[in-house]
């Protein structure tokens, strides 16, 4: 893991309670472990309590878990993991998502089948043109009780028998584009293991 981890890199933490999601960067790292300073206090993480760990180096986007040995303030000692996963190589981990959602803007709404999500964005076709230039409210659901609210910014338009569109999500707030983050990993991470 040594290898892997680069000092000077910004790592993603997510322990049990998502809501207490942490950002830092690696300052030092040996055989056994590496050192992560935190942006913001540690609140709900605990000595030997896994998280998620999200980072990324020239190969892509890593993924493991593994738990702080040791927390003194905003610094945490984290345990090597037993095994890592590479994502992918692009930025975000993109997943099938067939879904019927709504997106909306200042003419109104639009009905959409979505085809894919990432944390950066999303693909969907559409049976009406909608324009390149608008920015769109949109709300993907990711379960029965958890949902994402962004906006979505098209970048490009095909046309065949419907409209492909594919564009960025715009957050208000950094939770939404962890909650997509931890939904598309998980869900790369089930299809993998069937």
């Amino acid at each position: 893991m040594r290898e892997l981890l680069e000092k000077g890199r910004q790592v993603t933490i997510v322990p049990t309670d998502f809501k207490n999601v942490n950002k830092g960067v690696i300052t030092e790292v040996s055989a056994d472990g590496f050192t992560v300073e935190l942006n913001y206090e540690p609140e709900g993480f605990l000595r030997r309590n896994y998280c998620e760990f999200y980072t990324q180096n020239q190969y892509g986007t890593l993924y493991f878990t593994s738990f702080p040995q040791e927390i003194k303030g905003k610094t945490l000692r984290i345990a090597n993991p037993a095994k890592h996963k590479y994502l992918q190589r692009r930025q975000y981990t993109r997943v099938k998502y067939l879904k019927d959602l709504e997106i909306s803007d200042k003419n109104g709404k639009h009905k959409i089948h979505v085809l894919d999500v990432s944390a950066g964005g999303m693909k969907f076709t559409s049976k009406k043109a909608i324009d390149i230039d608008s920015k769109f409210s949109v709300e993907l659901p990711l379960s029965s009780v958890q949902s994402v609210k962004c906006k979505f910014s098209p970048i490009r338009i095909e046309k065949g028998k419907e409209y492909t569109v594919s564009g960025m999500f715009i957050f208000s707030g950094g939770q939404g584009k962890m909650l997509l983050t931890q939904y598309c990993a998980k869900k790369n991470i089930e299809l993998r293991n069937k």
